[in-house]
């Protein structure tokens, strides 16, 4: 089981400084258009390089805004959407509301 912080342990500064990479803001809009469903990671490869996604996810997962759930060979990401409208009410609304306008970044050569 991968650490994931506790709903009370979400920090604003975290998630506002996670969310400013915009590889990151692409995916919390694909999960948020989502509504619930998990994705797996190879559903975010059109957006970055699997290794620099491994990076993306991590730094979602230990910010809070994601839980990603090891399934045997497979990774489940989700959106902790209640978790992070009970610690900032309509934060992330807003944020999602920007995201899923924007073009997703264009993937670097690797």
């Amino acid at each position: 089981m991968l650490p994931h912080p506790s709903t009370e342990e979400i920090n604003l500064a975290t998630v506002l400084a996670v969310l400013g990479d915009p590889t990151r803001l692409a995916i919390l809009g694909d999960l948020a258009r989502q509504d619930g469903k998990p994705l797996t990671c190879s559903h975010f490869t059109d957006l970055t390089s699997k290794s620099n996604l491994t990076y993306h996810l991590a730094k979602m997962r230990e910010a809070g805004i994601v839980r990603v759930e090891p399934r045997g060979t497979s990774r489940f990401i989700t959106l902790r959407h209640a978790d992070l409208n009970t610690r900032f009410p309509g934060l992330l609304d807003s944020i999602i509301a920007t995201a899923i306008t924007l073009p997703p970044p264009e993937k670097a050569a690797e």
